[in-house]
């Protein structure tokens, strides 16, 4: 049995699969805010539920939003700013008497769609978060591609590409720099675009939903999100050529994306055709809890 928990800025969710995916278990309980402590106990608390209802053990993968550093080996730019700086690995390990795997949850994304998700059987998988926070997960040949600094695929703490107009002044992010394709990109980016450019404070679902009663404010906010994103994914096209680029997370569930992002990154690709796909997560916002199970292979 593998479990896997994906630890976001919201929800931690477990899941555990048997050896052929198919979901024995699958729970999701709210992250406690900015509280290091209580999510170490959350997390032992679910897997010591789920393993006492099955009667039996898993092995444990765990999706987080940062990465482990290699120097330190502590979790580095996490928008869960509680976990930065703390040895998370050696912590969880400790607690549950076993070797953990943890891997950047948009790694985790990617992984589980190329395994049997939107896009099995691609040779190039780019996967993206587009949720509280955004990030970027690369799998080749079925296999994560971490890199020397464990962070290959964080593309959300990229610059938007060619800032200019509405664009402008480049947003603060968290992470200290000015313009990251997070803070344009992510839920609250889209919001407090909206709110900037319209005086109007609305949640991204309330925009999406007005947009669809023919609001025109915030239908000039969500396109100027697909422009955004067009060009921010040409540039992971140009650099990395993926077969698939797969989306996540709550605003992957807007559905003009997947036909008019393909149509605004063409200018921006370095190619005279385009054949990269841009694909829906076939497993939702489950996605990433499945990766987490999935860093233990059969």
């Amino acid at each position: 049995m593998r479990i896997g928990i994906d630890l976001g800025g919201t929800k931690i969710e477990i899941i555990a699969l048997d050896t052929a995916g198919t979901t024995l278990a699958r729970r999701r309980v709210a992250t406690p805010q900015g509280d290091y402590a209580g999510t170490l106990a959350t997390v032992a608390g679910l897997v010591s539920g789920v393993e006492s209802e099955l009667g039996q053990r898993g092995t444990l993968g765990i999706g987080t939003p940062g990465a482990l550093s290699r120097v330190s080996g502590r979790i580095k730019n996490a928008n869960s700013t509680c976990l930065n700086g703390q040895p998370l690995l050696d912590d969880l390990q400790a607690l549950l008497g076993r070797e953990v795997r943890i891997a950047n949850d948009a790694n985790c994304l990617a992984l589980s769609e190329a395994s049997d998700g939107a896009a099995a059987g691609a040779e190039v998988v780019f996967g993206v978060i587009l949720g509280t926070g955004v990030g970027g997960g690369i799998v080749v040949r079925g296999q994560v591609l971490d890199g020397p600094n464990g962070i290959a695929g964080e593309w959300g703490h990229n610059p938007l590409p060619l800032p200019a107009g509405a664009d402008l002044p480049l947003p603060a992010c968290y992470c200290g720099r000015f313009g990251c394709v997070e803070t344009y990109l992510s839920g609250p980016g889209l919001a407090a675009d909206h709110a900037r450019m319209s005086g109007a404070t609305l949640a991204p679902e309330a925009i999406v939903a007005a947009a669809g009663g023919g609001d025109a404010g915030c239908e000039a906010s969500l396109q100027r999100y697909v422009d955004r994103l067009a060009r921010a994914l040409a540039g992971v096209i140009n650099l990395l050529d993926p077969d698939v680029i797969v989306l996540a997370g709550g605003l992957s569930n807007l559905d003009r994306l997947y036909t008019q992002v393909p149509q605004q990154w063409l200018p921006h690709v370095f190619s005279d055709a385009v054949s990269t796909r841009l694909v829906k997560a076939t497993h939702g916002d489950s996605s990433g809890v499945r990766g987490a199970a999935w860093l233990w292979p059969g």
